[in-house]
């Protein structure tokens, strides 16, 4: 029997493996909690150990040592703070790791991932690495998704089990930096929103306008405009296939629209320092003879290409 084989014949043995759990941060303890729901065997540590209290009360194993807690389980989730705090605990302790699984779901950059599996690999571990896009109460249902990068056999011998965590659980690639830069990607979009949505409201603070009054406009700006203009198959292929061509609002009536946003601003004693760099951009592009393709030009700026002079410009 193969290696592959043999895990998955492990894990098929029993749905319901001993885990291990390290750190118990809200995530970490909603991902025990989660393991424990489903009659997993659960060992936990954390370096302030109290924070196991209420984990242990339900039927966890408080592990007092690292070295303890990797020892009760063949998966050992991980879910600390960064990455550092993530190899600072557990390349002292690669012997007891050896043919092992470390499932992590740390926040970090996809290069972190990437040494930390070249680690693993030369140590003998078998080493997935998972973004979380879910918050803790969502934790243990269907529709908190955790996406995957690592060996596919892993993943797909392990999924089961992975899914305790989450029913959104999806294998990206066997790049283990994949899932965070999808992890990055969204929340580069959430705090583009974010911002976005204060600096709205700070604008329509200034008449007194309260944010309760704004919502059903707010609700359906994002329904009916922005949300299939980012999401819809065609604004996909636009980026995908850089044809920026458009007849319905290109980038000289968006500069115009940004210039009167960072106007009305100024003037309204609201910061508009984070749509400058949007407003260069946009005024570079008409500048060089764009002024009628879709605002979705901008996108040329950022991804390390040239972006072409029209024809029959210098």
């Amino acid at each position: 029997m193969n290696e592959n084989s043999l895990i998955k014949a492990l894990v098929k043995e029993t749905d319901l493996i001993p885990v291990t759990v390290i750190g118990l941060g809200n995530m970490g303890q909603a991902l025990a909690a989660a393991y424990l729901a489903a009659g997993h065997p659960v060992t936990v540590w954390n370096r302030s150990a109290d924070k196991a209290d209420r984990l242990v009360g339900n039927g966890a194993v408080r592990a007092e040592t690292v070295a303890g807690a990797i020892a009760a389980s063949g998966m050992i989730v991980v879910c600390l703070s960064t990455y550092e705090v993530v190899r600072s605990t557990l390349m002292p302790l690669e012997t007891e790791l050896t043919g092992r699984v470390i499932v992590n779901l740390t926040t970090g950059t996809p290069d972190e991932a990437r040494l930390l599996d070249m680690w693993a690999k030369e140590k003998g571990i078998e080493y997935l690495d998972g973004a979380i896009m879910a918050v803790p109460p969502m934790i243990g249902s269907p529709n908190a998704l955790i996406l995957y990068g690592g060996r596919k056999e892993l993943f797909e011998a392990y999924q089961s089990v992975l899914q305790v965590m989450g029913g959104g659980t999806t294998y990206l690639s066997e790049d283990t930096g994949v899932a965070l830069l999808f992890d990055l990607a969204m929340l580069t979009m959430l705090y583009g929103a974010w911002y976005s949505y204060f600096h709205a409201h700070a604008l329509l603070r200034t008449a007194n306008i309260s944010a309760e009054k704004f919502l059903p406009y707010a609700s359906n700006w994002l329904q009916h405009l922005i949300v299939p203009m980012l999401t819809s198959p065609e604004a996909a292929r636009i980026l995908d296939e850089g044809n920026y061509t458009t007849d319905v609002s290109n980038m000289t009536v968006n500069k115009l629209a940004l210039d009167n946003i960072v106007k009305s601003s100024r003037e309204l004693g609201v910061p508009a320092d984070w749509l400058l760099p949007i407003q260069t951009v946009t005024e570079q592009m008409v500048a060089r003879g764009f002024g009628n393709d879709g605002f979705e030009r901008v996108f040329e700026s950022m991804i390390n290409r040239s972006v072409p002079t029209p024809p029959g410009r210098i």
